[in-house]
Parts: C-alpha cells; structure tokens; sequence
C-alpha cells in the first residue's frame, strides 16, 4: 500500500465499517441518515486515496475484497481511537435503554450489538428482551428510551421499520398424528402471536391441541426442534433447522408481521446509534 501524507476521511471510513458488515449500501445509508449515492461517492473518493478497490459490488452481493479484508481491522481501529479520543472531551456515558421484542430480536442480536458499539463504543447500551406487551409497558412507565416490537391492534403509535414474513414452523421428521387435532407449541396466554395463530385456525375450521407453552422464543424454539409441535413464528427467529409446512399441511396463511418503533430519544449521540440498530435489523 502506497505511502499516505494525508489523513483519511473518517465518515467514508466509517460508511466502509458500515457497508462491510451489513454487505449492504441501503442498511449503511440508513444508518447513517443520508442516501446510497452519498455512501457510494465517500468510499470511491476512500478507494482513490487508499489506491485499491475494498468492495466488489454485484446486484445482488456486496462483498470484500482481499485489499477490503486488510484494510477492515485497521478501519475499526481508526473509528475506535476517533470515540475514544472523543470521550476524553466529553465526560459522562450517554446511554440507550432499549426494548426489543423477542419476537424480533433473532439470533443475530449479538452481531447487531457489535455494531452498535463500533459505531459510537462510548454509548452504555441497556437491553430488555421480552414479549411485546411487556416491552410497551417499560416504555410507557419511562423505564426505556425506545422500544422495538411487534404491532399491536390495539395502538396505532409508533414508525413502521419493517415487516417480516411468519409461518408454521415444525422439525423435519414431525408428523401429524391421524384423527388428532393440530399439536401447538405457543407463548403465553398474552401474546399477540399466540392470539392470531390460534384465530386463524378457528376460523379455517382447524382443531388444534396446545401442548407445549414457552416463557420465549428460545423455549419454543425447543419444543419444535424436540418434534413435540408446530409453531407460528416470524422467519427471523425460526429454529435453526425447523422447516415451514404451512403449505404441506394447509395451514392458512399468517400476515406479514410489523415490526414498530417507539422512541422518544432526546439524547442527540445517541440517535445515530438507534438508527444503526435499525438499519442492523432489516439488514
């Protein structure tokens, strides 16, 4: 690599970081609230002064290449000595309480929180993972700062920030069992997914059995890869393994989940880091 006289430009390093670990020029943007085309012209204007491409980019695939997989570490290292030069001047944590619905939250959650500490590590990050309801209920009392869950019919508040597809989830050897009803494996009495599952089946007609309750979705999650019932989850937290038989079995068909956000952030450094979040998810 050519010999550097002049600094980089740290939100086109930055916007790189972003890109590199959401493979996605959309999610950066979003993340950092400005356009593909601004993302695009910083990391070509980063490219010409570093002399190598870092990213081969196809219409389908952001991906790294080998001088982007050399420049990342470096990168990373770059922003971090940036905040932490930052927090010298600038005395006291800020922080992000933060709900998310363990409906939404996904196994990806710790490469999300990995994320969020690069993009600004001086944020103290409080997370809550629960049903939506009870994530609604922090909020409203002041107990978080914003709140990610799955729509209730109930409010009509809150941005809408993705939807997500559900189905009928059950390990590959299950099988339904000749004259018995439907086995399902569900949540609480409470929880809104439990709800429209099991109105949906009423009004198909359907008979179905609840014989496994989960406190979450990692119970759940148990209980279907243990062959002992079908689920209706959304896709982001499907079992690892577990297949959709909502067509094999005709099931009928399960909405597009919403997935909302309520926030009433006044903290200025901290909202660069909810957006991230947010780009993180639907990444």
């Amino acid at each position: 690599m050519q010999t550097l006289t002049r600094p980089l430009d740290l939100d086109a390093v930055q916007a790189f970081v972003l890109v590199a670990d959401m493979q996605s020029f959309t999610r950066a943007a979003e993340a950092l609230h400005t356009t593909q085309s601004a993302i695009s012209l910083k990391l070509k204007r980063l490219e010409e002064r570093l002399g190598h491409r870092l990213l081969e980019r196809t219409p389908r695939q952001v991906r790294l290449s080998v001088a982007g997989l050399q420049f990342l570490d470096a990168a990373r290292a770059l922003l971090l000595a940036h905040e932490r030069a930052l927090q010298d001047l600038q005395p006291g944590a800020a922080r992000l309480r933060l709900g998310i619905s363990d409906h939404v939250a996904g196994d990806g959650l710790p490469q999300i929180l990995a994320q969020l500490n690069a993009s600004d590590p001086g944020v103290v990050i409080e997370v809550r993972i629960a049903s939506s309801r009870d994530v609604l209920i922090w909020f409203d009392r002041g107990e978080l700062d914003a709140a990610i869950v799955r729509r209730d019919g109930e409010r009509d508040d809150g941005e809408l920030i993705m939807e997500e597809r559900m189905g009928w989830f059950a390990a590959p050897h299950w099988q339904q069992r000749p004259g018995e009803p439907l086995r399902l494996a569900t949540f609480s009495t409470t929880c809104g997914i439990r709800e429209l599952a099991v109105r949906r089946l009423d009004e198909a007609g359907i008979a179905w059995s609840e014989v496994f309750i989960g406190g979450g979705v990692h119970a759940v999650a148990a209980a279907i890869l243990a062959g002992l019932a079908v689920s209706a989850l959304l896709y982001r937290v499907k079992p690892l393994g577990a297949i959709d038989i909502g067509k094999s079995m005709q099931l009928p068909a399960l909405p597009l989940a919403q997935v909302m956000l309520h926030s009433n952030l006044k903290d200025g450094r901290v909202q660069p880091v909810l957006r991230t979040l947010i780009a993180a998810l639907r990444a």
